[in-house]
């Protein structure tokens, strides 16, 4: 099997997956679950590449279905889901990443807002 083929079979990875209080929301192509996880994996790509971004690596989403995992020198690496995420960066990177840096925490605070919103 081709690895085009291969990726539209596979199930998808637990962090992909919804569950709706009740089972009325089909998985149609242009339906409302479809559009939710959609914009669910959106974000969580953009949350990822502010990580990312701190190694110089980026993701891309590829399809809705799989992840593109680049550095700035161009080697890109498909990633069939988040749980092989980390280990691809690790090794594109060419060094162990570790996500309590400080270097990365502070460039996280700093991205952030400094103040919460008042209720």
């Amino acid at each position: 099997m081709c690895v085009l083929c291969w990726q539209f079979l596979t199930d998808d990875h637990w962090t992909e997956q919804q569950f709706a209080a009740d089972d009325s929301m089909t998985a149609t192509a242009g339906g409302e679950r479809e559009r939710t996880r959609r914009r669910a994996r959106y974000h969580r790509t953009q949350v990822l590449n502010q990580i990312l971004s701190h190694y110089g690596l980026r993701l891309d989403d590829w399809h809705s279905r799989s992840y593109v995992l680049s550095d700035r020198t161009g080697k890109t690496v498909m990633v069939q889901d988040l749980g092989a995420l980390w280990p691809a960066a690790q090794e594109l990177a060419g060094r162990p990443l570790d996500p309590l840096d400080a270097g990365l925490l502070a460039a996280l605070r700093q991205a952030s807002p400094t103040s919460e919103p008042t209720v």
